[in-house]
């Protein structure tokens, strides 16, 4: 029980030391533990950021919402221009360098404070290019700075009473879906969400991806949930699929398959994407 404590004490002490905090909220745990503990500490001295785009799942965009309204943030919804930036778009394997880039680029002019991100100790283990973007940019990471891992946030989430938010699971940006150095495309991006809502609706899993490779659609279930599917009730689901590819003018394959952290990546693994 120790742990959590000393990491909020160390996050406190960092915090206190910022005269002014941007924080760049996505719509994750980590993001939005992150900005409750700085509001809490804070809140005259602080700014949320979240930026929409095509690559940003609406429920995201709903939860900061939901939660800036109920702590009474002050938010900043913005469009951080990724996909005017034809680097970002060819999707190359470190296309999340440009995500960042241009998210912090397009937060930089906005604010005086300190830019400060939700990375925590796990991530650090991880292939993370925008951790270059961050550097570019100066942006610090309280939770590294503090000594807190993926677990440690989830206990100050629900230390802080965030319910719910405390066990979303790992939920990257739709762009980390599709196959490096297949084009990014904000109508793909579309059809990939759709296709997790739908399976999310039919099978409740733990984990599901929905893959766009250069030989088909793969959607990824968690080990249990692929076990529990049937070959009946895969081919269903993969007609489904197939048919929301085939209406958008993509004749596609689609298949099942066990999640693999990011397997959307062909020349990298251990990601979590």
């Amino acid at each position: 029980m120790n742990a959590p404590v000393d990491g909020l004490d160390a996050l406190t002490r960092i915090i206190d030391q910022l005269p002014g905090v941007a924080v760049a909220v996505s719509g994750g745990v980590d993001s939005l533990t992150l900005a409750t503990a700085i509001h809490r500490r804070h809140a005259v001295r602080a700014t949320m950021f979240h930026a929409v785009s095509p690559a940003v799942p609406e429920e995201a965009t709903e939860r900061v919402r939901a939660v800036a309204n109920k702590q009474g943030w002050v938010l900043r919804i913005i469009d951080a221009g990724e996909f005017a930036d034809r680097d970002y778009r060819a999707n190359p394997v470190n296309r999340c360098f440009y995500c960042k880039t241009n998210l912090y680029g397009a937060i930089a002019p906005l604010t005086d404070a300190q830019i400060v991100s939700g990375t925590n100790l796990d991530d650090l283990g991880e292939y993370r290019p925008g951790l270059q973007a961050a550097e570019h940019h100066s942006v610090r990471h309280p939770f590294v700075e503090a000594g807190i891992d993926k677990t440690g946030v989830r206990l100050l989430a629900r230390r802080f009473g965030l319910g719910g938010i405390s066990e979303l699971p790992a939920a990257p940006c739709l762009s980390s879906r599709i196959e490096t150095g297949i084009a990014i495309d904000p109508s793909m991006l579309k059809l990939v969400h759709q296709t997790e809502r739908f399976i999310a609706d039919r099978l409740h899993p733990k984990t599901v991806r929905c893959r766009v490779r250069a030989n088909g659609v793969v959607v990824e279930l968690d080990k249990v949930t692929l076990d529990l599917a049937d070959e009946l009730q895969r081919d269903e689901l993969a007609r489904h699929v197939a048919t929301l590819f085939s209406d958008a003018g993509l004749d596609y394959r689609v298949s099942f398959a066990p999640y693999r952290v990011g397997s959307a990546f062909v020349h990298l693994v251990h990601m979590d994407v």
